[in-house]
């Protein structure tokens, strides 16, 4: 579907596969990965120069492997342990271009922010709230992310994955189970780019629609502070923020991880947090609502890799 084009490089030392050109880093701190600043080490981090290059890695790479794909980590918490297998970064491959009369297609390593201004600045309408998530359009892809009432799959026509032997496929939407912020598709393929379709703005106010979007974020939401975005999914009918904050647990810490004063649904650092503050707080936080409303949260976060050494 879409092949970034950059120039060619030595293979990285250390890959073991001839005609890799990406940089893989070893014992790589996942605290510099994710928008929690928390967590353990990786023990191999590769970031691919290109798609054709992932392909050339990953035929490379043996099929018993541990893989797990990170793009801003957004939506990521790594224990104190780390991850014992190949963290692939997809920072590099965040390519974008215009295929049709509104219709676009990114790369998956390309921010959902960038993707909504340059959509606007094409005069296309329909992406505006994809502004207001804080990660890749990959992530945002894996578990049709969401903001001010529009999901990211509501724009999309067709996906290139890839797998774990290399093989690049195009899917097209009837390939997926899409729902709330859930994607079942094809085991063991993972998002390369996809194909957004939108709608002609003639008026070309995307841009000030946009700046409208964010500053509701900004008086809502601990812009300042790292944090993973909301940290549960709204239940049916409800906000999981309106339940947190009527169990009274706005403010409460474990560690140097505590609940938003802001918006109830975000954990933020506040500055040294370990994962396991974390999870920690996570977990009580879904066992006081539970006691208390009845309600047992379901974690929109993505908690990976192994707990603290003893």
């Amino acid at each position: 579907m879409l092949t970034a084009r950059r120039s060619s490089r030595e293979a990285p030392a250390g890959t073991g596969v001839a005609g890799v050109r990406g940089e893989l880093r070893c014992d790589e701190p996942m605290a510099r990965h994710t928008s929690w600043r928390a967590g353990g080490r990786a023990r191999r981090f590769f970031v691919p120069a290109d798609a054709e290059d992932l392909v050339q890695f990953l035929r490379g790479t043996p099929s018993e492997e541990p893989l797990l794909w990170v793009g801003l980590g957004s939506n990521l918490l790594v224990r104190d342990g780390g991850l014992s297998g190949t963290v692939i970064s997809t920072a590099r491959l965040n390519a974008c271009c215009v295929i049709d009369e509104g219709a676009i297609v990114a790369e998956a390593g390309a921010t959902c922010a960038r993707i909504a201004r340059w959509a606007a600045q094409l005069g296309l309408t329909g992406a505006e709230f994809l502004a207001g998530i804080p990660g890749t359009l990959g992530g945002a892809l894996c578990m049709n992310a969401g903001a001010f009432g529009g999901d990211t799959w509501g724009l999309i026509g067709s996906v290139e994955t890839i797998d774990r032997r290399g093989e690049r496929r195009h899917r097209a939407r009837p390939d997926f189970e899409i729902g709330y912020r859930e994607v079942r598709g094809p085991a063991d393929e993972w998002y390369l780019s996809a194909e957004l379709v939108l709608a002609p703005d003639p008026e070309g106010g995307g841009l000030d629609r946009i700046k409208a979007l964010l500053g509701r974020r900004a008086g809502t939401q601990p812009m300042g502070q790292p944090s993973c975005g909301s940290v549960f999914q709204n239940p049916p009918g409800d906000h999981a923020a309106r339940l947190i904050d009527a169990s009274g647990l706005k403010g409460l810490s474990i560690g140097n991880a505590v609940v938003s004063e802001k918006h109830a649904n975000f954990i933020v650092n506040r500055g040294g947090a370990t994962a396991t503050d974390i999870e920690a707080l996570i977990e009580h936080v879904r066992g006081t609502v539970a006691e208390r409303q009845g309600v047992w949260l379901k974690p929109e976060v993505r908690i990976v890799g192994e707990g603290p050494k003893a």
